[in-house]
């Protein structure tokens, strides 16, 4: 045995030498990494350490350094692969170094002595995702992961492929120190302050993996705390090792009785009866050298030694005593007292086993070089695998594919991915795009040629003008020479800031789409935060006409928390500071609704010096039937004059006539109501001035509504009056039971809420009622509230009412709650509500919109109805999510939640709520998008619904749903009873034909290999299990292929 301690061998500094707190030996055991105290990462050549003293070795000995922390470096680390250097440092950062190829760019850092650098190491990535510093590092065996720990309690696990962070395990109480990974590559340890050492399972993720897939993947297996009970919290670190054969792990920092020690921990049943004891303090490190040893010579023994293979294992900690041992004596092998005058904070061993390097923070570095025999005899490397062939090293964690047909459908999944991946890069590069003869579906899933705000779909439609053929070559060369000039003009934008600078505006590309996750995280954004998600604003119509609530566009939130959409900026003008940057408690400037989305308001003087407010005459007569009433809505007074505009089919709130008359194609729709209570009140319709008709009614005018189909006005008695577009009486008066509240029309419906909580809705074109009228008790929480009997009881309060396409009624409320009513089951159903909002992963992301499709949704974009009606229902869910999270963060009752829900995720038993609640958030989402008809959002659901059951194994719904999609693609000669959605007998589910559902939910679940045995059988009924080379015998090609859609 040789102590080698260069002198040379330190993080030297002008004044002192620095700590030492990590030491890492790369796998070709060619370089040394240190990190220290002054910040700096050391790659030194161990060919020069081991000649430390040759006087004639003259090749370089520091071969790189590289000071890209801002603090301490607490952990340095090779990945097993040999590609990368990571090192996690006290300012929270992992920085991920690679090695180029290309010689060092500079000789020597100026103003140091530094010796010039002789490997050039590049930053390849930084890493943030710790709250407080980063402790303790360590790479998978097969560099697929990278786990980092910290005393922010955290451990981080990140992609050792594109470094994304796949998750966060918050589940130690206590700072955590130390994290060693299982050489068979199924499990990882950690062991922490909180005097716990915790095992976790997980299976290496592919390289193009994200967030969502590793949902059932890094699970708790156990949690070891009997070693530790009483040990000291005095200790730097934590470091434990595993075993090469995989048997055994050594926790450092253990105790047994009064005397420390270091724990063995064995596999099979992780208990710990075994300590090495013979440390004086406690111990920081413990370290397993990397290789099998024979207690007897092989060379000597005829091949008898075999069986006598045993591990090596080196510790120290704060008595600054080295101590190494085996598994076949109870005493040390070497015990080396007094190595450092400090504690020792990290060990390394070289890949053949025979060399030990120790950093200590009295900033040296000694290296122990072992003589051949002293520690035992070398065993080959293939030993080392042999020993873990039993824990299943050899196979891979995904499991093996079943049959050959298992392997086509698995590549049909994965070249439908790549096809849809490389036609979103080429569409963000500028490449052009061929033309589709099918539409890709809007944020709203209706197919329309211009973005509307609201409105009616035929109007819509009418304005489109019809496509004219032109050649296709042309037409794509025309297209890429513009998109050419455009991203030209944009790169060399020239923009002059506020000091006088000029600069070249960058130019973004969107990550909307390629970069994100497929998994999102649940996040609640306000209205006046930053910039918005890129899909979270509607840009076509919603399937929603806006009720008259005599507020603004986006009722009480707009007014205190500003509208999300983007404000008008002149071209050329740059934003000084970034959204995300700006204070989001300033002022909220006033804006008003322009042609082609918010603009600022333009300075005009009041009228006299005073600002107009709404002229009310009185408050109405109530009908005495409210005060018995279950529910009671407040209801509208009766004012001097309301006036609302039509402007292109779309019915506006209520304004001034200069206002409505600066668009002449607008009708205008006015009712005047006396001063005299037995005065008529006047109702009439003008265009650019002229009268087109005018009708008058005995009774006071509160509510007043239209379409191009029909007027309507509701009265202070109750009465309800219709008339044509011309002004001709439709219908007799209609009488309801109360005041109507809420007056809204829809196509050829008309709704009507009374003040006492009953709604009508009426179809005037069959002159016909959709259904009974219905009370708003059940949505207003009237089953959980007890009435008082002297006075009324505070509920929740009724913020918007609509109607869609097919006469159901939609209602948002004041505690965020989205319901509609279901015709065919006489109930209310509810949408959305604050409790997916706190619990589930889906909510409030981008997949909430049905542009989403171009990124997580495969198969063809073709429904099983041809003709160019507008979808119906489009839009309702992902417009009631937003108006919850609008209404959530207005009551302020978010982050209490949401704290509540973290604290209970600790608790035994509740591991897998945040994972089942998101399941249930997507089953919610289908179950409504399947009640309501909306087909684009349907399919778009299920698709994120068949990923996430599959991602997190749950066979039995995977078998399920599957039996459900096949309902209508194969029939046997049984005669089945009419059903609806997943119990019909049709061919078509919610718009969509059912092989095409199937297809896409196969292949997107064809890549989980355990789920193969029951994905096979239904993809070789659609024949997407044949080889390349039978699609090509069969005339089929890639156009079976699913496609992701562009």
């Amino acid at each position: 045995m040789h102590l080698i301690k260069p002198s040379w061998l330190s993080h030297s500094g002008e004044q002192k030498d620095f700590e030492v707190y990590s030491c890492h030996v790369s796998p070709d055991g060619k370089r040394l990494a240190t990190a220290g105290g002054d910040g700096h990462v050391r790659v030194w050549s161990t060919e020069s350490i081991y000649n430390a003293n040759d006087q004639e070795y003259t090749k370089p000995r520091q071969l790189c350094h590289m000071s890209h922390h801002l603090g301490t470096i607490h952990s340095v680390r090779f990945s097993s692969n040999n590609r990368y250097l990571a090192s996690g440092a006290d300012d929270k950062i992992i920085c991920i170094y690679q090695l180029d190829n290309s010689p060092p760019s500079h000789t020597a850092s100026f103003g140091t002595n530094e010796p010039p650098p002789v490997e050039n190491w590049k930053t390849h990535k930084r890493l943030v995702g710790h709250d407080n510093d980063v402790q303790d590092l360590a790479w998978s065996y097969d560099s697929s992961i990278l786990v980092s720990v910290g005393l922010d309690s955290k451990v981080v696990v990140w992609s050792g492929h594109t470094f994304e962070k796949l998750k966060v395990l918050a589940v130690h109480q206590s700072h955590v120190k130390g994290i060693t990974f299982d050489p068979a590559n199924k499990f990882f340890a950690t062991a922490s302050d909180d005097r716990t050492i915790k095992i976790f399972r997980f299976t290496s993720p592919q390289p193009n993996a994200t967030a969502h897939d590793m949902i059932n993947n890094f699970v708790l297996e156990t949690t070891i705390s009997s070693p530790f009970k009483s040990s000291p919290l005095t200790t730097y670190f934590r470091r434990c090792s595993w075993s090469p054969d995989g048997n055994h792990i050594a926790a450092a920092n253990a105790v047994n009785g009064p005397v420390s020690s270091v724990a063995i921990v064995e596999r099979q049943n992780w208990d710990s009866e075994i300590n090495l004891i013979g440390h004086e303090g406690p111990t920081e490190v413990c370290m397993f050298s990397p290789r099998l040893f024979y207690t007897k010579n092989p060379a000597e023994s005829n091949g008898s030694g075999a069986s006598n293979l045993v591990t090596v294992i080196a510790s120290a900690g704060q008595d600054k005593t080295l101590s190494i041992w085996n598994t076949n004596t109870s005493r040390p092998l070497v015990i080396v007292q007094d190595v450092a005058s400090k504690s020792i904070s990290d060990l390394a061993w070289t890949p053949d086993g025979q060399t030990l390097f120790a950093s200590s923070l009295d900033g040296s570095i000694v290296a122990v070089k072992f003589e051949t025999g002293e520690l035992g005899w070398v065993a080959e490397s293939e030993e080392n695998d042999k020993a873990l062939q039993k824990y299943g090293a050899s196979r891979k964690g995904m499991g093996i594919a079943e049959d050959v047909d298992g392997l086509h459908l698995e590549n049909h999944s994965k070249e439908g991915e790549l096809r849809g991946a490389q036609s979103r890069m080429g569409a963000l590069m500028g490449d052009p795009q061929p033309d589709r003869k099918v539409e890709v579906a809007t944020t709203n899933g209706v197919k329309s040629a211009r973005h509307e705000t609201n409105g009616d779909a035929e109007q819509s439609k009418a304005s489109t003008p019809a496509p004219t053929p032109t050649p296709a070559p042309a037409s794509t060369e025309e297209s890429a020479d513009k998109t050419a000039e455009r991203i030209a003009a944009l790169k060399s934008r020239v923009t002059i800031t506020k000091d006088g600078k000029k600069r070249v505006a960058p130019l973004l590309v969107s990550s909307s789409g390629t970069g994100q996750s497929s998994l999102p995280q649940s996040q609640l954004v306000g209205a006046s935060s930053a910039k918005p998600a890129p899909n979270d604003t509607p840009l076509s119509i919603l399937d929603l006409s806006k009720p008259f609530d005599g507020l603004p566009r986006g009722g009480i939130a707009t007014m205190l928390l500003g509208n999300k959409r983007k404000p008008i900026t002149a071209e050329g003008d740059e934003e000084d500071e970034p959204p995300s940057k700006r204070s989001a408690t300033g002022p909220v400037p006033i804006l008003v609704n322009g042609v082609d989305g918010l603009e600022p308001a333009p300075l005009t003087a009041s009228l006299h010096g005073v600002v107009p407010t709404p002229e009310f005459l009185r408050p109405a007569v109530l009908n005495p039937a409210i005060s018995i009433s279950q529910v009671r809505l407040a209801v509208p007074k009766v004012r001097v004059h309301i006036l609302r505009p039509l402007e292109r089919g779309v019915l506006q709130g209520n304004t001034s006539l200069e206002e409505a008359s600066k668009i002449p194609e607008s009708i205008i729709l006015e009712a005047r109501n006396p001063a005299q209570v037995r005065e008529p009140s006047r109702i009439m319709a003008t265009k650019r001035g002229t009268l087109l008709w005018q009708d008058f009614l005995p009774r006071a005018i509160i509510l007043v509504t239209g379409n191009k189909n029909f007027w309507a006005a509701a009265c202070e008695d109750g009465s309800i009056h219709t008339w044509t577009p011309a002004g001709r009486r439709l219908t007799n008066a209609l009488i309801l039971e109360a005041q109507p509240v809420i007056l809204e029309c829809r196509e050829e419906w008309l709704l009507c809420i009374t003040a006492i909580g009953m709604c009508h809705v009426f179809d005037i074109k069959t002159m016909s009622a959709a259904h009974p009228p219905v009370s708003l008790a059940p949505v207003l929480d009237i089953a959980m509230t007890s009435l008082s009997p002297n006075g009324a009881t505070p509920s929740p309060g009724v913020t918007s009412a609509h109607l869609n396409s097919v006469g159901a009624i939609v209602v948002t409320l004041s505690n965020g709650d989205g319901f509609f009513y279901s015709k065919s089951m006489y109930a209310w159903q509810r949408l959305s509500e604050s409790w997916w909002a706190v619990g589930s992963q889906y909510w409030n992301s981008n997949d909430s919109s049905i542009s989403a499709l171009q990124t997580t949704a495969v198969g063809p974009a073709t429904s099983a109805s041809k003709d160019d009606k507008p979808n119906v229902s489009a839009g309702i869910i992902p417009f009631l999510e937003r108006q919850t999270t609008t209404e959530f963060l207005l009551k302020g009752r978010a982050y209490t939640l949401q704290r509540l829900i973290k604290v209970l995720l600790s608790k035994d038993g509740f591991e897998g709520f945040e994972s089942t609640v998101s399941i249930a958030h997507l089953e919610n989402r289908i179950a409504g998008a399947l009640a309501l008809g909306s087909k684009e959002e349907f399919r778009l659901y299920l698709f994120m619904y068949a990923k996430r059951i599959g991602a997190e194994g749950q066979k039995t719904k995977v078998e399920e749903l599957l039996n459900s999609l096949l309902g209508g693609v194969l029939k046997d000669g049984k005669e089945v009873s009419k059903g609806f959605g997943w119990f019909s007998s049709d061919e078509v589910l919610c718009g969509w034909h059912r092989k095409d559902l199937l297809k896409g939910v196969i292949l997107i679940l064809g890549k989980f290999r355990d789920l193969q045995r029951l994905t096979i059988q239904y993809a070789r009924i659609l024949d997407l299990t044949l080889g390349d080379e039978e699609e090509g015998a069969n005339g089929n090609g890639s156009a079976d292929g699913m496609d992701l859609e562009e």
